[in-house]
């Protein structure tokens, strides 16, 4: 992890983005986190919490990314090749376009963030009928994106869904939970709204950065609710 330096010395989330979109014009804070929630990168915090990046940092993340869309490396070996430089060959800086070379891996896998599956492949993911999808888009459960392809989140919806089918739960039953999860986003929209007005990178990196943490902050709450709730019927 990156000795602690004065803000001055560091960037801030939305700064970083800011000098890799032009390269990498789908990078995004969530990107950036799961790549942090992998051990790909690991940024300071400021005393009050928001992330602030090194040089060092960003050179290391314009390194995974090449990889990944150049090479198609797996996030797997992409770390084991940081662990190499770690241990002796120095990072390219931020400015420099080109990264030290490797082997590259047949493998096209850039991580589950990066799903992309077709509804057949869906469907053998996720471990469901078509007929259940067709019933989790009917509820607008699950919808496909660009080219009716199904990201990540289609399926981590999907295979939830079939678990709970299990136990007598269709897609029906689980609007509700769908209305709750829309409730508590309006909340965040509260919280945003006077960062978007603001209509700069710096406010629409803590904008992306304080949605995600009271997301974070709002499931647990839900949990909690729920398993007290759960608690309460099995003392009955």
């Amino acid at each position: 992890m990156s000795s602690a330096l004065p803000a001055r010395q560091t960037k801030s989330i939305g700064e970083v983005l800011a000098l890799l979109r032009p390269d990498f014009p789908d990078i995004s804070i969530s990107k950036i986190r799961f790549l942090e929630t992998e051990g790909l990168v690991e940024p300071q915090r400021s005393a009050s919490g928001y992330r602030r990046f090194t040089d060092d940092d960003v050179a290391r993340l314009r390194y995974v990314l090449t990889v990944q869309r150049d090479h198609y490396l797996p996030l797997r070996v992409i770390k084991e090749q940081l662990e190499q430089l770690d241990r002796g060959m120095e990072l390219v800086s931020d400015g420099e376009r080109t990264v030290t070379p490797y082997t590259a891996g047949t493998a096209k896998n850039t991580g589950d963030d990066e799903v992309a599956l077709t509804q057949s492949s869906l469907v053998e993911a996720a471990g469901i009928t078509p007929e259940l999808l067709a019933e989790l888009e009917s509820y607008s459960l699950v919808q496909p994106g660009k080219g009716g392809l199904y990201d990540a989140h289609a399926l981590f919806v999907a295979r939830t869904a079939g678990e709970l089918a299990q136990y007598g739960l269709q897609p029906r039953h689980l609007r509700v939970v769908r209305s709750a999860a829309e409730r508590e986003v309006d909340l965040v929209e509260q919280v945003l709204a006077p960062m978007l007005r603001q209509r700069s990178v710096e406010a629409a990196g803590r904008a992306e950065e304080t949605a995600a943490e009271i997301a974070r902050l709002a499931t647990r709450l839900h949990a909690a609710f729920v398993d007290i709730g759960v608690r309460r019927l099995r003392a009955r």
